[in-house]
């Protein structure tokens, strides 16, 4: 790195729950600035899944971030002109970025008729330890399995 690292700017609280990961995930949900469709979309799905499942939706939810937050993830390095991959520790902030993107990215691909149908069925099913963004924490954590064998090559 050349230059210092850029600040991290804190992000303030939701109204709802005056939780700092719930503006996150809102945050990560927004298209083109829409904040307030951003909102209106989480706070909707977060009630659909408290009526389906007839638990606290915010509880819920948090349940679904917990089951598909990653602890390694595969790094490509390359040496002696092959390259591996290395399975590294994720940090902290990385994890929450990664199963958070992942959630929005699964809700998007699945199919209903609004987001927020979407994003409650993929609440649901990640905190049955089902759907997209369960699968892909499965799949992260089984290649770095697959390549623990260079882990000595640590980056």
């Amino acid at each position: 790195m050349r230059k210092a690292q850029a600040k991290k700017l804190p992000v303030a609280p939701d109204g709802r729950y005056n939780d700092i990961m719930v503006s996150r995930f809102i945050n990560n949900i927004m298209w083109d600035g829409k904040k307030s469709t951003a909102i209106n979309i989480f706070y909707d799905a977060i009630d659909k899944v408290s009526k389906l499942t007839n638990e606290d939706g915010y509880e819920v939810w948090k349940k679904a971030l917990a089951n598909i937050t990653p602890s390694v993830e595969v790094r490509s390095r390359r040496i002696g002109g092959a390259t591996f991959q290395i399975p590294t520790e994720v940090r902290p902030d990385r994890k929450i970025s990664l199963s958070i993107k992942w959630m929005v990215r699964y809700s998007r691909e699945r199919n209903g008729r609004t987001m927020a149908d979407k994003l409650a069925n993929e609440i649901i099913a990640a905190s049955k330890g089902e759907g997209g963004a369960f699968k892909k924490k499965e799949d992260v954590h089984r290649m770095a399995e697959a390549n623990k064998a260079f882990s000595h090559f640590k980056v």
